[in-house]
């Protein structure tokens, strides 16, 4: 039953899986692509040591770019150019980001993002999740991470019982027989001792893909709410304040008065006091969403060790009004959001890239090999059946079991269909 499963899950998924693969080597890349593409905007020219006030930064970037509502601001360091991003009520979620020499002040240029984003990124990374398909198109990732978890285990259950008994069993389990002819047996032990090298990685891929999921996310997402594990996120309610009735003072919404309403200079006192409270490293500052409350300053260091830390500040006040910490996280939050980088390719930085492309490739092979198996053991030759289905005795000794009682324990396709099973 177990190689049945394996087998069919393997030929109706795996169409599934090599677009995902596909899709997935080419997000690898990214951060390579956004560097030769939008090099100009994304890095400075030339690094000196005093960057200017961040309060004239933001001025500049809202001279560039007058309409819209500041959503966001990301200090530049080093040869990386100031973000300064702009809601325009976009119902796709697409802002405006600016970006700005933070040495000289200079606009680099304007970009269309999403979520920080550049273009290309997102194109590559809707191609990954929905093929450019929308919602029917989130079926597809679905689908291959769904099985792709059962496609693994089953296989190193499979391979596992079958070298159990075989004298060397750690080499066979972990290395094709080279001594084997070519043919079924050779493909087979290439086949499996792959996929059991690239398994933690295939089941991490799995695991992380399905968090968010079109279906399956929505019920992690719930079991998350159940456990309490959510990720906090940091109150920016002003003490002693309280929101008036029919005002729900959330963020965004296209409100192009709140941008005007916003004292640049507070940006500098905003990042003064994070910076204070220990917030190292880069860092996004979010203005108020109205005068009930404060600003929030998170850190966005994705890179192994992470640095995720938040607060809120008030300005007028130069106080923290509240904070949250990665550590005090709820374990399964932690884990989730480290599991996120790492498929995305960002936490261990370009050694986590290059271990996405080798997953991607070695899980390409691996379907290679199962359809060569498959094509090997095509029924065009006398003799051809399908894998597990042995002659038994019935009654425990005597004669062979009847054959209609033989296809109802073991079900298999229509010879004419070419559907033989062929391996672990």
């Amino acid at each position: 039953m177990l190689l049945r499963i394996h087998f069919y899950a393997g030929i109706l998924v795996a169409p599934f899986l090599v677009v995902a693969a596909l899709t997935g080597l080419a997000y690898t890349v990214t951060p390579q692509l956004d560097r030769i593409v939008y090099g100009e905007q994304l890095t400075v020219d030339s690094v000196s040591e005093t960057a200017r006030p961040l309060a004239e930064q933001v001025t500049a970037a809202r001279t560039a770019h007058p309409e819209g509502t500041l959503a966001s601001v990301a200090p530049g360091d080093g040869d990386v150019t100031t973000r300064v991003v702009f809601d325009v009520g976009d119902p796709a979620d697409r802002q405006h980001t600016v970006y700005v020499d933070p040495y000289t002040g200079a606009v680099k240029g304007t970009l269309t993002t999403w979520f920080g984003s550049t273009p290309v990124t997102t194109w590559l990374d809707d191609l990954h999740r929905n093929l450019h398909l929308g919602v029917v198109g989130r079926y597809y990732s679905e689908a291959a991470a769904s099985w792709l978890w059962v496609l693994v285990l089953g296989g190193i259950v499979l391979w596992w019982r079958r070298q159990r008994t075989a004298a060397g069993r750690v080499r066979r389990l972990f290395g094709p027989d080279f001594a084997a002819r070519r043919g079924v047996r050779r493909t087979r032990g290439w086949h499996a001792a792959t996929g059991l090298w690239l398994a933690v990685g295939l089941l991490l891929l799995s695991a992380t893909g399905l968090t968010w999921s079109r279906h399956a996310g929505e019920n992690f997402g719930a079991g998350l709410d159940a456990l309490d594990s959510r990720t906090p996120e940091v109150s920016t309610t002003l003490p002693d304040t309280a929101a008036p009735s029919g005002e729900s003072g959330h963020h965004g919404g296209g409100n192009t008065g709140h941008a005007t309403a916003i004292d640049p200079a507070a940006v500098d006192r905003v990042l003064a006091i994070a910076r204070g409270t220990g917030l190292d490293g880069p860092v996004e500052i979010t203005p108020a969403a109205d005068a009930r409350s404060a600003w929030t300053v998170a850190q966005v260091d994705n890179t192994w060790p992470v640095r995720k830390d938040s607060v809120a500040v008030d300005p007028a006040a130069g106080t923290v009004t509240a904070r949250s910490d990665f550590a005090s996280w709820p374990l399964l939050a932690q884990l989730s959001g480290l599991g996120v980088q790492a498929h995305m390719g960002l936490l261990f930085g370009p050694v986590n890239q290059i271990l996405l492309a080798a997953l991607a490739l070695g899980l390409l092979c691996v379907i290679l090999w199962g359809y060569r198996m498959w094509w090997l053991r095509r029924p065009t030759r006398a003799g051809r059946r399908a894998p597990g289905r042995r002659r038994t005795r019935a009654g425990g000794r005597g004669g062979r079991c009847p054959p209609g009682a033989s296809s109802s324990a073991y079900p298999s396709p229509s010879p004419s269909a070419g559907h033989y099973p062929s391996s672990a």
